[in-house]
């Protein structure tokens, strides 16, 4: 059967009603081919790259499958395990849980770094029926005794193969060894190098498979272009391409925090509007720092790494890569922030004689030559008032290119959770941000035929109502150096 609208698929009426609140009729590739086994109660390998619509691919049969199964969650313990690599994909993700769930008294949680535990203690205690979390944070609550997962039904690990770029691979097992061996399972990733596969092969029992794409493949609609310039001349010529008429909204991607930092500075003196986002940045700053960009109040959005797969904006014009990833896969997610839902979008590289074997491993992965110019910055132009001359300013940027410490230098492996530290209890913590969904007292709709569910509600949740898959074997990656 030809998949046509949402309720081709069989999804309930309250999620129905949910999603044409926001307009949305058609599913998307992913979310037609991953719905259905996803319902069924049948572990998923999902390969697709980010824009491509895959939260609701997974959230929705997931939403559906609980108000099917009824029940309330036990103290401490969430019913949905969500885990995802940084702090604003976590939050995007809890968000459209929310939105989703509207109209089923769903109550979501998030734990990431960068706000204070307290906060998030008091959302789990009572027990929620998703809880999103970057692995760090959630092992710390799990090693304070603060969460519980022997009562979790399913499990979902997003953007597997940031995870580990990021390290995580040993904080992910842990975590799994302490969830139910009878659970769903829904794995999704962009890329699939040897580790993650023999990670999805570790946790996936007889997994449904999704491709919406090839493998590490880049998105058609994005027109790609590389500059092969001088490092002391990137600013300049960064300056006059973000000074174009076309360019809307740019993220513009830095290798360093420092970097980043500097970047945005040197922008702002040439009278270009941006902000800066990355791992130093406290919750409270990267919030508002997206939100600004969001809204359209900065132009242009400074970013490492960390925030390659976290941000969801739409209307995102220009990708400029000022400094090329040192893992070729990050080029694909770089990329991947525009031409979303259907657009078109710009990726401009500029490249230096350092970073050209980066590009041919970036072009051997993409399995495609990028369209390149030898470029030179326009000298006749004048220089905004306070900005330093171009030699002046290639010798500065150099001298701080070999200071500055790359983002996965040693004080990351400390923070390895999209920047966030793991102190324990009694250090000095940066405020929380208050929780903006509802967390735990919100009534539940008695199911009925009238809203799509049948299933009695009166007594808590079976594990076996989620969990028809067999037994697997145990199989341990090596980590990807």
């Amino acid at each position: 059967m030809t998949v046509q609208t949402f309720s081709d698929l069989g999804l309930g009426a309250p999620l129905l009603k949910a999603l044409a609140a926001e307009g949305y009729e058609t599913p998307t590739p992913i979310q037609a081919q991953a719905i259905p086994p996803v319902l069924a109660g049948k572990d998923l390998l999902g390969i697709a790259q980010t824009g491509t619509g895959k939260t609701a691919a997974f959230a929705l049969p997931l939403l559906h499958r609980l108000g099917a199964t009824g029940g309330r969650p036990e103290r401490r313990t969430p019913r949905i395990l969500v885990l995802a690599p940084t702090r604003e994909l976590a939050n995007q993700i809890a968000d459209s849980f929310r939105v989703y769930g509207k109209n089923m008294g769903v109550t979501v949680a998030v734990f990431v770094g960068g706000v204070k535990y307290g906060a998030q203690i008091k959302a789990l205690a009572p027990g929620v029926d998703v809880l999103v979390a970057t692995p760090g944070r959630l092992l710390d609550h799990m090693s304070q005794g603060t969460v519980k997962l022997d009562n979790t039904h399913a499990l979902v690990l997003d953007e597997a193969d940031q995870m580990l770029d990021l390290g995580f691979m040993e904080p992910i097992k842990k975590i799994v060894r302490k969830l139910p061996s009878d659970r769903q399972n829904l794995f999704f990733s962009a890329t699939m190098p040897p580790a993650i596969a023999a990670l999805a092969g570790e946790i996936l029992r007889n997994p449904q498979e999704v491709r919406v794409t090839p493998q590490a493949t880049t998105v058609e609609k994005i027109a790609q272009k590389v500059f092969h310039i001088e490092a002391g001349a990137k600013k300049d010529l960064l300056v006059e391409l973000l000074a174009q008429r076309d360019v809307k909204r740019a993220l513009v991607f830095t290798r360093t925090k420092h970097g980043a930092d500097k970047l945005t500075q040197y922008l702002d003196k040439a009278g270009l509007n941006a902000v800066a986002i990355h791992g130093n940045k406290s919750q409270g700053q990267r919030e508002r720092a997206l939100a600004e960009f969001k809204a359209g109040k900065v132009q242009s959005l400074i970013a490492t790494d960390i925030a390659s797969r976290g941000i969801d904006v739409e209307d995102v014009t220009h990708v400029f890569q000022y400094e090329l990833p040192n893992v070729p896969e990050a080029y694909v997610h770089r990329i991947g922030r525009t031409a979303r839902a259907g657009a078109e979008g710009v990726a401009i590289t500029l490249c230096d004689v350092t970073e050209r074997g980066l590009l041919r491993d970036i072009e051997k992965l993409t399995k495609l030559a990028i369209p390149a110019e030898d470029r030179r910055v326009d000298q006749s132009r004048p220089l905004p008032e306070g900005r330093p001359e171009p030699q002046r300013a290639a010798k500065q940027a150099q001298r701080k290119r070999g200071r500055a410490r790359p983002e996965g230098g040693r004080d990351s492996r400390l923070a390895p959770a999209s920047g966030e530290a793991r102190p324990s209890f009694g250090h000095r913590q940066t405020q929380a941000a208050k929780p903006t969904g509802d967390f735990g007292r919100a009534p539940r709709p008695t199911p009925s035929k009238a809203n799509g569910y049948g299933r009695d509600t009166s007594a808590p949740a079976k594990r076996s109502d989620w969990s028809p898959m067999a037994d697997s074997g145990e199989a341990r990656p090596t980590r990807r150096r």
